[in-house]
């Protein structure tokens, strides 16, 4: 009896002192949810929404910029990029799905910028890039939650962990476009099965919840390389054939590749695909103002989910969590070591 009064008092104890930071507590989305950047009250914050655009919530209400928001594989936390450390230096940091309990994921600094972070699928470890303008640094990394070093990995950008947690699909460049890579987490071993003649620029991978298909952002023209010789017309083409970078769908192992967005209009990018691969996310610009759309792979039918913005990146991005195929992670004891000073100083 002791044991158990004992037990419900340590129970009571972290409920009253340390709810904020125990993964236990944190409620997760019961419906189908939408993360995506806005900058409709002057500055980037992070909103969520439901799939057909309704219910949009400001998360974050900071006076710093907080963007690249991405859901922890069951849904119980938020990750996300801010420069609440100073202007110009951005950081990773994590919070709860309602907004509370905001954290820092590294103790030390950075010098230059942690963006662009994906999250693994066993919820321990992550990707981000790190830049620093200043230094020449342009990095990818793998992180782990709790632990200040992170390895350095084959340079890369737009990264996605694949559902069975086997591979990480992103984008790397070369001189004349982007292919899309799919790195081993095991082996590191790298494949690229689309080749350039399918699709010159293969960026901003997003996977299915099956890791059968992905959608990715593409652009079949050919930026020409900038000599000197012929500046103006170069430049020319560069700003004629931005708008052709469009959305496709493709397969695993290459094949199937499928447009779903023709080059009639500003470039459309892909922001996510929905867990069961039926919709894809794509943030395009509309009337001066970037908005995100989502189209059904299906039938070509677009939606547009958000309006309005005083800034051309009125609304960019989104991640997409669905607690149907939610996966399921084992709570992370070293996830709990934010401290309650911490926490206030933020």
């Amino acid at each position: 009896m002791k044991t158990i009064q004992s037990l419900v008092f340590v129970l009571l104890l972290l409920l009253v002192l340390n709810v904020s930071t125990f993964p236990l507590f944190a409620e997760v989305p019961t419906m189908p949810k939408i993360l995506f950047t806005s900058s409709r009250d002057g500055n980037r914050e992070i909103y969520m929404m439901n799939p057909d655009g309704s219910e949009q919530v400001n998360l974050t209400q900071h006076r710093a910029e907080d963007m690249f928001a991405v859901w922890s594989p069951r849904g119980d936390k938020i990750l996300f990029v801010s420069n609440r450390q100073g202007t110009g230096v951005r950081d990773l940091y994590l919070m709860d799905p309602d907004g509370s309990n905001v954290r820092r994921v590294f103790k030390r600094k950075a010098k230059g910028r942690r963006e662009k972070p994906a999250w693994s699928t066993d919820g321990k470890q992550f990707v981000y890039n790190y830049t620093d303008w200043d230094r020449g640094e342009f990095e990818f990394y793998l992180g782990t939650f709790g632990e200040e070093d992170a390895e350095r990995l084959p340079y890369g950008n737009s990264a996605e962990w694949s559902p069975n947690g086997t591979e990480i699909a992103y984008s790397i460049s070369h001189q004349f476009g982007a292919r899309l890579t799919f790195m081993d987490v095991q082996t590191r071993k790298l494949e690229q099965p689309l080749p350039d003649k399918a699709l010159q620029w293969q960026r901003n991978p997003s996977w299915s919840a099956s890791g059968d298909r992905l959608a990715i952002t593409g652009n079949r023209h050919l930026l020409p390389v900038i000599d000197g010789k012929e500046l103006d017309e170069a430049r020319a083409l560069h700003k004629a054939w931005n708008d052709k970078y469009t959305v496709f769908i493709v397969n695993r192992d290459g094949t199937g590749l499928q447009q779903l967005i023709e080059e009639d209009g500003p470039a459309a990018r892909v922001s996510a695909l929905s867990p069961d691969g039926s919709e894809v996310l794509y943030t395009q610009e509309i009337n001066g103002r970037y908005q995100i759309f989502k189209i059904d792979v299906n039938s070509g039918v677009r939606t547009q989910l958000t309006h309005g913005g005083i800034v051309i990146q009125a609304n960019t991005g989104g991640d997409w969590f669905d607690p149907a195929y939610a996966l399921s992670v084992s709570p992370q004891p070293h996830l709990l070591t934010t401290t309650w000073g911490d926490v206030k100083q933020k």
